[in-house]
């Protein structure tokens, strides 16, 4: 099985009783939060899908974090994506803010570009992380110093990082999952074939292969256009990489979905189950909406999670989501995309479904 974290597909259906809880009350406490540790990055990646906030060199409180975070598992959030605006192991405090998520019964994870991702650093996070993602933009020193333009040699580094995150893993028998993603564009298309082999070699368990998404409110419109209509080939010479150690997650059923230009499903109705908190500690309904005010609940520096979860504004956010909300502003292949085809299933079934 090639794809046995359901990277390209969705996990809510083994959360029976949140889902059951949601279609009881029409909501619930969120099992994903996506949280920001840092605003400020070392990259600008072209295809950078939150380049309208602007890269604020801003982040999170680690004080206020360690009153939030045994909350948020007190309340039922199951798991934390570090990613965001930003790299998050920009923030100096993001070794103790991650041991405090998982001392607080939370999962957690992190996606970055792993220029920073030292020895140091990771002998002090991969005891505590379910898995690392880590955005890599070429399989070639040029490819990716043009489509992420960070340092000078940051490709080797990112290389060498990597390899000894796996080696530290493997000599402390650590269960944390070293993946490797890179978005595909037509830039870069030539060189993924070499990525794999460079991630198999350097002991990563995994090497996804995404299709891009156009985030409406972004800067960049290059890629908007992009096809992934003539990708089989290159699909299949990827899956000969496989291995029962090491395998290449090529994203087709996004791809296809992102060919196809068109939601499946007339409106949101996963914002009960995952939000995303900024590096200002601002708690959003959506990700994809940081430029929109009517996303933002609260503010976790001000007000408890309870208090922003439970707070009238998300109450009247939630409500125009559900009566007036306009899809078609929404992106194409959002995070919570095949989430919400599984959560309309549910409410519009289709006829004969008892005889299962």
């Amino acid at each position: 099985m090639a794809d046995k974290y359901r990277i390209d597909a969705h996990k809510l259906i083994y959360h029976p009783e949140r889902v059951a809880q949601w279609r009881t009350t029409g909501d619930c406490y969120p099992i994903y939060i996506e949280l920001s540790p840092s605003g400020a990055c070392n990259h600008r990646c072209t295809f950078c899908g939150l380049d309208f906030v602007g890269y604020q060199p801003r982040f999170l409180d680690y004080e206020i974090l360690k009153v939030r975070l045994p909350e948020m598992g007190q309340l039922g959030v199951k798991s934390i994506l570090h990613s965001g605006e930003g790299e998050p192991l920009l923030n100096k405090h993001f070794a103790e803010i991650l041991r405090c998520g998982k001392e607080s019964g939370i999962d957690q994870a992190l996606a970055t570009n792993a220029a920073l991702l030292t020895r140091e650093k990771a002998e002090a996070i991969l005891p505590f992380t379910e898995w690392i993602k880590v955005s890599i933009a070429g399989g070639t020193k040029e490819v990716y110093d043009a489509l992420q333009r960070g340092a000078k040699g940051d490709f080797e580094k990112v290389v060498d990082n990597i390899q000894t995150a796996a080696e530290i893993k493997h000599k402390n028998g650590y269960h944390c999952t070293l993946g490797m993603q890179m978005l595909l564009l037509n830039e870069n298309q030539h060189t993924a074939v070499s990525l794999a082999k460079i991630a198999k070699e350097i002991g990563a368990d995994y090497l996804v292969i995404k299709p891009f998404s156009q985030q409406l409110a972004s800067i960049n419109t290059e890629y908007q256009d992009i096809k992934y209509d003539q990708c089989e080939k290159l699909a299949e010479e990827l899956a000969t990489l496989n291995t029962d150690h090491f395998k290449v997650i090529f994203r087709a059923n996004t791809m296809a979905n992102w060919d196809q230009a068109e939601v499946a499903y007339p409106k949101c109705l996963a914002l009960p189950f995952w939000s995303h908190i900024d590096a200002g500690g601002n708690v959003w309904g959506c990700g994809n909406f940081l430029h929109n005010e009517n996303f933002c609940y609260g503010n976790i520096n001000e007000s408890t999670f309870e208090e922003i979860w439970q707070g009238e504004k998300r109450q009247k956010h939630l409500a125009i989501m559900r009566e007036n909300w306009d899809i078609s502003q929404c992106r194409v292949n959002c995070r919570m995309d095949k989430i919400n085809g599984y959560l309309n299933e549910l409410e519009n079934p289709i006829e004969h479904c008892n005889f299962i």
